[in-house]
Formats: C-alpha cells, sequence, structure tokens
C-alpha cells in the first residue's frame, strides 16, 4: 500500500503543477505562438537549448516541429543544440562547458531567429552565456524555467517570454515544461497549417 500511495502522491502533485502551470500561464502560451509564427514564416529557426532532463525535452520540441505533432506536414526550422556530441565535447574541451551553446549560437544564430532555453533552475551558465550570445546576435528568447527563474530571468528582455514554473521538485517542472511544449507546438501547427 506504501508504494501505491507514493505514487499516488507522485501523480497528484504533477497534476497540481500541471494545473497551475495552465491556468497561469495559457495567455503567454498564445503570446510565444505569435512571437515564433513570424520568426518562422520569415524563413528563421528556432535554436533550443537544455541541459540533462531539460536537453531531452529540447529535442522533443526540435523533433515534433522538424517532423510533426498530430499532423503531416512540412517540417519547420528548429535545431536542438546539444544533438552533436562531438560538437559539445569539443566545445567544452576546448573553451569549457559554458561556452558550448554560446558558441553555435555566435555561428548559427542570425538576426530574427528565436533561442529557446530551457531549466529546471535557471542558474547554468552554460544557458546564461547562450542568452547573451542570443541578444548579441539580435535573436529573442523564450525561456522555461523553474523555481525563481535563477541568473537567466534577470537576462531577459522585457519583451520576451518566461515561463518560469514555482516549483521545487524537478520532475514537476519538467512535466510542467513538456505540457507547455506541446501546447506551444499544437498553437504553431494550427495556426500555420490549419490542423484541426
Amino acid at each position: 500500500m506504501e508504494l501505491e500511495e507514493r505514487i499516488i502522491g507522485h501523480f497528484h502533485s504533477t497534476m497540481d503543477t500541471c494545473a497551475q502551470t495552465i491556468e497561469h500561464y495559457t495567455p503567454m502560451i498564445a503570446e510565444a505562438s505569435e512571437i515564433i509564427l513570424p520568426c518562422l514564416v520569415s524563413e528563421g529557426q528556432i535554436l533550443c537549448a537544455g541541459n540533462g532532463a531539460s536537453a531531452a525535452i529540447a529535442a522533443q520540441f526540435s523533433a515534433q516541429l522538424l517532423n510533426r505533432f498530430r499532423h503531416d506536414r512540412p517540417g519547420l526550422p528548429c535545431s536542438v543544440l546539444n544533438a552533436s556530441s562531438a560538437v559539445m565535447s569539443g566545445i567544452a574541451h576546448d573553451s569549457g562547458y559554458a561556452e558550448v551553446y554560446a558558441r553555435q549560437i555566435q555561428a548559427l544564430g542570425r538576426a530574427g531567429d528565436i533561442l529557446l532555453v530551457i531549466s529546471t533552475g535557471g542558474r547554468d551558465a552554460s544557458l546564461v552565456q547562450a542568452i547573451q550570445a542570443a541578444h548579441d546576435r539580435d535573436m529573442q528568447v523564450i525561456a522555461l524555467t523553474g523555481r525563481d527563474g535563477g541568473n537567466m530571468t534577470a537576462l531577459l528582455r522585457p519583451e520576451e517570454i518566461e515561463f518560469c514554473i514555482a516549483s521545487d521538485d524537478d520532475p514537476c517542472i519538467h512535466m510542467a515544461h513538456t505540457l507547455i511544449l506541446h501546447s506551444l507546438t499544437d498553437l504553431i501547427e494550427f495556426q500555420l497549417f490549419g490542423a484541426e
């Protein structure tokens, strides 16, 4: 019975966090889609970055835009910066791990592109430097964070969007981030292709 209660507690905690997230952030998810759409229509791209489990969430978002979410349709330009172990390890070896995303943004990012960063705590030096590199390239940033947003929150410009999940539980934050990105992907697909 103790194991079942633990499972039920985990589900309830996650559902509560997700319910609060969607209640609080629904208008901002719509706003984020309206920032992404002009970027994609004008042949811009989305660059995504995260560390650990957040890297996996970034990769899932990228895959759903590049391939499909609910319906077959043309792919959308979205790259995850943690995809190549050769690139990541090379930059980390030569310049330090804090530079692994910034160096890629300096090489690939263009004015008008969007950087989407994901972090449960907002204190990752690699993501902080990624935001700075994106701003240097006149890119806009969308951030998914947790707790109090950490150092990333302070770097964001007033017109940029942050989804900060006020929780100390990493798995709950990850689930909320995934829900936000699924909703965002659905809106992008619907607005561009009219998918039901």
